[in-house]
């Protein structure tokens, strides 16, 4: 084994940067391969174009005939572009995309054969549905699955594919994916949006939420990858003590970014832009080996799509660089995991962003309604946003190496929170004029001036404030945004709906003035969402106390998190809105659980075999070299041997003991293991499998790890940290 690991540096050494010929015009290369307005207007009639339009901008739906028009006219394209094959693809609730092929090639009789792609194939397909998570939503005999058409997020060609973005539900319509409830979530907050714009302008029509990802991950050698059966199982080192030097110099961070990574970035950046993927910026990350990607922002549905296709894209490219992608939130002990934060915004379909100052203070109070509204949201539902991010592998990397802890919280900074100090001063009832006045000049007229400085240093907190946008930071850098968009937006338009109610109660049988009304009910909301606002160290002690005063959750593990979700507040909270019936969130419910459950059992099967058949063998083997030399010492210097081989006696105890330990506890992790397979009810056998089973990795890592430091480094069977995080 430890010739596999040579052979592995070796060859990763040997490795030089592909050349990788770009455009460096990216405009005229962006969207080349997808199916955007500028290809519907060369291959489509103008009815069938003015239909796919309305789909999109009014949520119409397209009429069978003229999908036949537009499904011809997409084929044709798409053969134009090498494609030969066309599938709907699906976002499941696996976490990856799915795809099912299907050429455009089909017999007419007489030995004669024709490319066809009708509009029933473009709009609906059923692709058999029996083996992907459906959390007992229906049986395997009922297996059937619909894929459905989404006009709202182009098609494109990957390979000589074309893709369909699709939607994907059960035979007795529930949704079995990611996309479904993203968009039922995205129309309610456009609906609840729209209405408290109307307070503003008459003229609002659509509100759409915007998103602007943040990818991390790290670039790791292939055959060093592939050395390491931990890697290539779980997508992390379960084994492997720290290097000497790890990210204490802060040096990598925005440093040059190494030839081959460059190289692959380059390669993968111009995949994007064919694809339609804005990607702008990249750059080396905090830890070694690890980089960030990030994109211009887009609508909310659109920007979840090309993600999820992104993880995908970087996964194939890699390989033609000789590199594997680690997505993992963790994959390295010691050193900063990866996240993607979600930035996240409201924009009107008359060019404004919502949580943007303006220029007057008209806008300005527009900018508050819905920033304070925001924070209300998350203050009422913290818990339930705590449980969108929630997975096995993102456990790991909250509350780890300056990542954001499992509390949720919002950062504002200094300056707007002055100012909701001054409007939770506001008079109750009706404004005197002077008062009014005041207020507008004073305080909500001066927000663009002070928001100029705002800039935000803590990178810490898991939800902040930052200039013109939210970020939640703690999603974790495998997920499918879709999950904790969907949350996002479903609170944050039931929260306005509610919001709307109490100003209109007050204008209708207060009589106030609707600037009056407004102003009364967010400085009740200032005075109710303190709790959630925190500006210092999430990492504290002194914070947990803090939060835990404040009624603010701590779920640290997914099991715990997890239980919101099939609370009665929440379901009743999806099915108001028309998100999520209670069959759909049960459902994902025990999705999750099972995945986590599914998730803790790999590793432990992997770290135990790891363990004795890698480890203890190789310990055994140096000890034995140990032996020998002890034995030679005492055939020299008879009884005086002990003065000479001090060390050594003391080494072969000591590997003797770790052997012992590490024997013992795979033994007891493993019957943890069975008893907890027995376990029919989920949230026991999950709960069993995070405290019963999960605490046995770090006690059996750190036997390990001493035995790496002891061992002969030429023995040694798993490529070290040093040799995976700093090989280039």
């Amino acid at each position: 084994m430890s010739t596999l690991r040579f052979h592995a540096v070796k060859a990763s050494l040997k490795r030089k940067p592909l050349n990788i010929k770009e455009n460096n015009r990216r405009s005229e290369i962006f969207g080349k391969n997808v199916f955007n307005e500028t290809a519907m207007r060369q291959y489509l009639t103008k009815t069938a174009l003015s239909s796919i339009i309305e789909a999109i901008e009014k949520g119409t739906k397209i009429n069978r005939l003229v999908a036949d028009h537009i499904s011809t006219g997409m084929k044709e394209w798409a053969i134009s572009k090498g494609a030969t094959h066309y599938t709907h693809w699906f976002q499941p609730l696996t976490g990856a995309t799915a795809e099912k092929h299907d050429a455009f090639f089909e017999t007419i009789g007489n030995g004669l054969a024709i490319e066809k792609f009708e509009g029933n194939q473009l709009v609906q397909q059923e692709p058999d549905a029996s083996s992907f998570p459906n959390g007992g939503i229906r049986n395997t005999f009922e297996a059937r699955g619909y894929t459905a058409w989404d006009p709202t997020s182009p098609a494109f060609i990957y390979g000589t594919t074309l893709c369909i973005p699709t939607v994907f539900v059960s035979y007795t319509g529930e949704a079995l994916d990611y996309k479904t409830p993203l968009l039922r979530a995205l129309n309610a907050v456009d609906n609840a949006a729209v209405a408290v714009c109307k307070y503003f302008d008459k003229n609002v029509k659509k509100v759409n939420a915007s998103l602007g990802w943040e990818q991390e991950y790290f670039l790791i050698d292939s055959d060093l990858a592939a050395s390491r059966p931990d890697i290539v199982l779980t997508g992390r080192t379960l084994l492997g003590h720290s290097p000497a030097k790890g990210q204490q110099l802060d040096d990598h961070y925005f440093g040059t970014i190494p030839n081959r990574a460059m190289s692959y970035m380059r390669d993968l950046e111009n995949e994007c832009m064919l694809l339609g993927i804005p990607v702008k910026t990249r750059h080396n990350e905090v830890a070694p080996n690890q980089f960030e990607l990030a994109p211009i922002f887009e609508e909310a549905n659109l920007a979840v799509d090309h993600n999820s296709l992104l993880m995908d894209i970087m996964q194939k490219i890699a390989k033609r660089h000789n590199f594997t992608v680690l997505m993992h939130e963790k994959p390295f002990s010691g050193v900063n995991g990866s996240g993607k934060h979600n930035n996240w915004s409201l924009s009107t379909d008359t060019g404004i962003n919502l949580l943007s100052p303006g220029k007057t203070p008209m806008s300005n109070l527009q900018f508050l309604t819905f920033f304070i509204n925001t924070i209300k949201a998350v203050l009422t539902h913290e818990e339930l946003l705590r449980a969108a991010i929630a997975s096995a592998s993102n456990d790991h990397r909250l509350g780890a190496n300056e990542a954001p802890p499992a509390i949720i919280s919002i950062f504002i900074g200094e300056q707007l929170t002055k100012v909701l100090d001054e409007l939770e001063t506001v008079t109750k009832g009706k404004l005197s004029p002077q008062e009014k006045t005041d207020l507008k000049l004073n305080v909500v007229g001066k927000i663009p001036e002070i928001l100029l400085d705002n800039t935000d240093r803590n990178r810490t907190s898991p939800f902040a404030f930052t200039g013109n946008k939210f970020e939640f930071r703690a999603v974790g850098s495998t997920a499918n945004c879709a999950n904790p968009m969907t949350v996002l937006n479903t609170i944050v338009a039931k929260q306005l709906i509610d919001f709307k109610v109490e100003v209109d109660q007050l204008i209708d049988k207060k009589e106030m003035k609707k600037d009056d009304a407004i102003f009364n009910v967010l400085r009740e909301y200032i005075k109710t969402s303190k709790a959630i606002l925190f500006e210092g160290n999430g990492y504290s002690t002194a914070w947990e106390k803090e939060a835990k005063k404040r009624g603010l959750s701590n779920n640290k593990t997914t099991p715990e998190a997890l239980k919101v979700k099939i609370a009665k507040s929440t379901i009743d909270l999806f099915e108001s809105l028309g998100v999520m019936n209670k069959i759909e969130s049960e459902a994902r419910y025990e999705i999750e659980m099972e995945e986590y459950i599914l998730h803790i059992q790999i590793e432990s099967r992997v770290i135990g075999d790891i363990a004795r058949n890698h480890v203890v063998p190789t310990a055994v083997r140096y000890q034995n070299i140990l032996i020998e030399n002890v034995t030679g010492l005492k055939t020299i210097y008879g009884d005086k041997f002990t003065a000479f081989a001090k060390e050594q006696l003391s080494l072969i105890e000591q590997i003797s003991h770790h052997i012992e330990a590490i024997n013992s506890l795979v033994t007891k992790m493993t019957e943890a293991r069975k008893l907890y397979n027995k376990q029919i009810d989920i949230e026991k056998k999950a709960k069993g499998y995070c405290n019963k089973v999960k605490p046995f990795f770090e006690e059996i890592r750190y036997h390990c790890d001493k035995l790496e430091l002891m061992i002969d480094d030429e023995l040694w069977p798993l490529t070290k940290y040093r040799e995976l995080l700093f090989t280039k």
